[in-house]
């Protein structure tokens, strides 16, 4: 990593980016926050407040997207209070060890991954199920609770959609892992769980899982019909059927679903293309099933 120290005083500055940099990372120094400003191009800056004088905002301003740790030589409202307020992710109290300033770092490396990845699932996520229309009522749902889709996205997007709606971490789990039973049991009740495949499970197993799921936060998805009379089952069919025949499609239904469900994503050009058809044959589809492009 690109770390910037700014501390007043050389020799401890010089012996933090020594020990750092046998540590493989590249440090660079300054004595002032005027100097620090210059530049905004590092992984962490180690600032610091024990500079009389200085307006530690600009340096946390310029260094927002960085991960800014705090030196102080003691606690107060100005030295540590003020600053994370402004955007310091932590502080550590002079004099300390390497290793422990090291731990900080890390930590608030994986930290910084792990909502950058988070991000990212939840883009894709909510692009994935785009072009689902379904809308679901969350009030008064008791859990655990079955659903039955044969299309296993619906599924996935009442699961996702109820844990964000109430404010849960996720645990997803497909039953066909040989390990799932133990992490079902290990899962505290404040998280959601969500699991699928539940048409896997024998149904000389099935009473062993009904309790161990009783009194869990779970929702459990089968692509299968579920039989189970005493079981709280929801079953949702998607809004085109098309997945819920079960059985062959036609060709010219499977390019119904296709033209619906992709339309407003792809130009024309590349629906047709993607399909293996010409824009006029694209066109003539639309008008046979009255399709109508919205723009």
């Amino acid at each position: 990593m690109k770390i910037l120290i700014i501390e007043n005083e050389v020799y401890l500055a010089q012996s933090i980016a020594t020990k750092l940099s046998e540590l493989g990372h590249v440090c660079e120094m300054c004595t002032s926050t005027r100097d620090a400003i210059k530049s905004n191009n590092y992984d962490v800056v180690l600032l610091s407040t024990n500079i009389n004088g200085q307006d530690f905002n600009p340096v946390i301003e310029t260094f927002k997207n960085s991960i800014i740790i705090l030196m102080v030589s003691y606690i107060s409202n100005d030295t540590v209070s003020k600053p994370l307020s402004a955007g310091a992710k932590d502080y550590i109290l002079k004099p300390f060890m390497i290793e422990e300033l090291i731990r900080k770092i890390n930590h608030y490396q994986d930290y910084e991954k792990l909502k950058k990845e988070n991000k990212s699932y939840e883009k894709y996520l909510a692009h994935s199920f785009l072009t689902l229309t379904e809308e679901y009522s969350f009030d008064n749902l008791d859990l655990p609770l079955f659903i039955s889709s044969s299309y296993q996205k619906i599924a996935d997007s009442f699961a996702f959609k109820y844990a964000k709606y109430q404010n849960l971490p996720i645990h997803f789990i497909t039953l066909t892992d040989i390990k799932a039973m133990d992490e079902i049991e290990s899962i505290t009740e404040n998280s959601l769980i969500y699991t699928i495949d539940f048409q896997t499970i024998k149904k000389s197993d099935r009473k062993a899982f009904y309790k161990l799921i009783k009194g869990k936060k779970i929702i459990v998805s089968s692509t299968d019909r579920i039989e189970d009379e005493d079981l709280k089952v929801l079953d949702i069919k998607s809004e085109n059927n098309i997945f819920d025949q079960g059985e062959i499609l036609p060709i010219e239904e499977y390019v119904k679903f296709i033209v619906l469900n992709n339309q407003h994503k792809f130009p024309d050009t590349e629906l047709s293309k993607k399909l293996g058809i010409s824009r006029k044959s694209l066109w003539e589809k639309r008008k046979k099933y009255d399709i109508i492009k919205k723009k």
